[in-house]
């Protein structure tokens, strides 16, 4: 199976995900810091879901993405929908070539795919540079509870008729790190066989205070730490942690 195809597969198993929550929760947090300016980077965009609905929603959007193979979807997604959204293939802790944005987000828990410190700080550095003076960057990841807790030496199950799947998740490399191994089961219509197709996945994350300095390293004001799409603090058992922050004006 082609990484393409992986990419329309990736689409049916997040079609649960909550995208219109993190359309919800940035156009909140726009309307309250008073974002001047509709410009939005969708840094790791994968298939580009949320790249449409952003868009949809009358931002003016830029995708960027390592994967050819996911941009090629996202493309054809916004063309169906009839939307002119520009889509780049870059890492996005080394961008170039961009004009300076309103927004920049990474979502989904994109950043915790980035394998090292200098991944993380490189990125932080990469979107302070494209953020246009008192611009907002976001960024949601899993806390480390969910990582130690709720992943490490899980198994999860999926049987359907066409798609099956065993995902086993280890202890990584690092401290609050974790290896997903997968091992899909996609039915072959024509011959009506199963074909097997296996995935690696690496998630890294970090403690919030750690996350906390480099972004004020990179420049930022913190305006925001929250958890779980909810207005409150990030408690001992919360899975998901939002960041949102400011590049300070330089006069």
């Amino acid at each position: 199976m082609s990484y393409e195809q992986f990419a329309y597969l990736y689409d049916e198993l997040m079609q649960d995900a909550p995208y219109d929550e993190w359309v919800r929760f940035v156009k909140e947090k726009v309307n309250k810091y008073q974002v001047n300016g509709n410009h939005l980077l969708d840094l790791a965009c994968g298939t580009g879901e949320l790249s449409v609905r952003f868009a949809q929603e009358g931002f003016s959007v830029t995708g960027v993405d390592l994967s050819a193979d996911m941009l090629s979807v996202a493309q054809a997604k916004a063309q169906e929908e009839g939307l002119n959204i520009p889509f780049f293939e870059q890492d996005m802790a080394y961008l170039e070539g961009h004009e300076e944005f309103n927004i920049i987000g990474i979502f989904c828990d994109s950043l915790n795919y980035l394998k090292s410190d200098e991944d993380v700080i490189h990125t932080f550095s990469s979107a302070f540079s494209h953020l246009k003076n008192s611009g907002i960057f976001f960024f949601d990841v899993h806390s480390t509870y969910k990582i130690s807790e709720l992943f490490i030496n899980q198994t999860f199950t999926l049987a359907d008729d066409h798609l099956s799947y065993i995902w086993n998740s280890f202890a990584g490399e690092f401290p609050n790190s974790v290896e997903h191994e997968l091992s899909f089961f996609i039915l072959d219509e024509q011959s009506g066989k199963y074909d097997r197709f296996d995935e690696l996945h690496y998630q890294r994350t970090y403690p919030v205070q750690q996350y906390s300095e480099w972004l004020k390293e990179a420049g930022f004001e913190i305006l925001e730490i929250c958890a779980d799409f909810e207005n409150i603090e990030p408690q001992d058992h919360s899975e998901r942690i939002f960041f949102i922050a400011r590049k300070k004006p330089s006069y």
